[in-house]
């Protein structure tokens, strides 16, 4: 046998091995039947139940029909693809001749999930739409009701999962007229059934989960989270959350505990924490994380947050290091903008905008916490002494508030490395210092936060940043910026007019004292909030203007 020979017999047995035999299976609701092949539109399935007994394997894909309604979930369990030839669940044009794609609805009334992804790997999913509003007959085995679970029972690692131009809308675990009690809302995260948008759970610290991207999705009006991450040891890794557009939640938007690696941009999330339907938590941040590692949340729109605690735009909670939050627009949240909570390491708020935030007035419509612009809590949890945060960067925000809204500062004094520098503080209204108040209430000591370094920021007038607090600028700028449009929603309304106060008027952000580590991002960025470069010393605020 020649070499010539021998060379193509080993590509072709290459060849044949890494080649897919993958199959098309097909699901239509009235023209299906569960006695089909499901191999085509003529012999397509009826139901997901018959369509999640199938074993995918990799390359397979399972066609939805165009602008159907299946009245149960699907589930996934123990199949994979591979990372050339993955698994594909999506919608399809059962008539040809239609011209737009109406993406098939899933309606898992009284079930758990609209789709369980269990222990597989390699799983695309897109161009569904899914709801659940509440259930046909009460079911105690139940604790919730789900668009998308993703979660690992026996594998050791799942990755690859990708969830695109999904819409999730109505997700109730109860009927509707159900009313939660009174101090439903008080408990850290609640205590009853709800409803979900997406899920990933992950509870053994052995297993890991890793490589998710959840994008362009659209979720809308449900009960709690619009997307929740739930780790072990940080087992829920190398996430990517963007482009999604979440509104209406009862609780939080977006919500990750026990993650690392995280990039969450171009969301735009509104009303988290909605109370307008009582199903509803009615509480929520845009956006928290607790317990996690290495968070970049940038390029997000978090507005209209609603509830008596928290609440704010975008929040810190405890137990985190090396959260950064930067080119994001934070809009009339009732919690307010900055907020860092106990034993947080290495985070930062910059090049952020923040508008009408913090506006709640404790002990008014039921609230059990102030509103505050910038927060910095010694709350780790009940039962375990305050510890501030470490190292905590905030420069070069803008934020606005008007005169309706009294602006409340809380730093507690166990903080350990703060550095507030190059930001615009344009408080037209009042401004306060008030206690954290996590549960209960900062101790007010006469003691000090530690390694502060507070310097060149900009006041519109001498005594916005309250005398109170204990720690204060040392070389402050006052004046006004003069914003294009004050009041607006977008980045540009906070383009600064007076060019002489502000521009390259900011200093060079060094390390604070004792800290090696920084950021994670880089303690300068190249760009400011609209994309427009830094060059040389920065400006004040979250907008490097341009000049002609």
């Amino acid at each position: 046998m020649s070499i010539k020979t021998k060379f193509l017999i080993s590509f072709l047995a290459v060849l044949l091995q890494s080649t897919v035999w993958a199959t098309d299976y097909f699901v239509h609701p009235s023209l299906g039947n569960d006695a089909n092949t499901g191999l085509s539109k003529e012999q397509a399935f009826k139901t997901l139940s018959r369509a999640s007994t199938i074993a995918l394997q990799a390359g397979d894909r399972l066609f939805l029909a165009s602008n159907q309604e299946y009245q149960t979930g699907l589930q996934l369990i123990n199949v994979s693809g591979t990372k050339e030839n993955p698994i594909v669940i999506s919608t399809i044009n059962w008539d040809i001749t239609e011209e737009e794609t109406k993406p098939a609805t899933i309606n898992f009334k009284g079930e758990s999930y609209g789709i369980l992804i269990q222990d597989c790997s390699y799983i695309e999913v897109s161009k569904i739409a899914l709801t659940a509003n509440g259930f046909f007959s009460a079911d105690a085995a139940q604790t919730m009701r789900c668009g998308i679970m993703i979660t690992n029972k026996n594998e050791s690692l799942m990755k690859h999962i990708s969830i695109k131009d999904v819409q999730i809308f109505d997700v109730f675990y109860e009927n509707l007229a159900f009313k939660r009690g009174k101090e439903e809302v008080k408990t850290a995260n609640g205590t009853q059934k709800y409803g979900w948008g997406i899920r990933i759970i992950d509870k053994n610290p052995n297993n890991l989960i890793e490589d998710i991207e959840i994008k362009n999705c659209s979720i809308n009006s449900v009960s709690h989270t619009g997307i929740k991450l739930t780790g072990n040891s940080k087992n829920i890794s190398n996430i990517t959350i963007a482009d999604n557009s979440i509104e209406q939640t009862g609780g939080p938007g977006i919500q990750m505990s026990e993650v690392k690696n995280v990039h969450v941009y171009k969301n735009n999330v509104s009303y988290s924490g909605s109370d307008d339907d009582s199903r509803k938590w009615g509480r929520g941040s845009g956006l928290w994380t607790w317990g996690s590692s290495h968070v970049l949340i940038e390029k997000n729109k978090f507005m209209y947050a609603n509830g008596p605690g928290d609440s704010a735009g975008a929040h810190i909670d405890f137990n985190c290091d090396n959260v950064v939050l930067q080119y994001n627009i934070s809009a009339y949240n009732a919690g307010g903008f900055c907020e860092i909570l106990g034993n947080n390491y290495n985070c930062s708020y910059r090049y952020n905008i923040s508008i009408n935030d913090g506006h709640r007035v404790k002990g008014v419509n039921g609230a059990f916490q102030e509103g505050k612009i910038f927060w910095l809590s010694g709350f780790q949890g009940e039962q375990r002494k305050r510890k501030g945060p470490v190292n905590s960067y905030f420069y070069n925000n803008t934020i606005y508030s008007d005169s309706t809204v009294v602006a409340k500062i809380a730093i507690d004094n166990t903080s350990n490395g703060i550095l507030i520098a190059n930001n615009i503080f344009y408080l037209e209204g009042p401004s306060k210092a008030v206690l954290g108040d996590q549960y209960k209430p900062d101790k007010l000591t006469g003691d000090l936060a530690k390694n502060v370094f507070f310097k060149n920021n900009l006041f519109l007038n001498k005594d916005d940043w309250p005398k109170e607090i204990g720690i204060k600028d040392i070389a402050p700028i006052i004046g006004n910026p003069e914003f294009a449009k004050k009041g607006g929603l977008e980045a540009k309304d906070y383009i600064p007019e007076n060019l002489k106060l502000i521009l390259n008027k900011g200093i060079q952000i060094s390390l604070l004292p004792n800290d090696s580590v920084g950021l994670l991002q880089s303690l300068e960025p190249k760009k400011d909030i609209l994309g427009n470069p830094i060059q040389g010393n920065p400006s004040l605020g979250a907008i490097e203007p341009k000049i002609n």
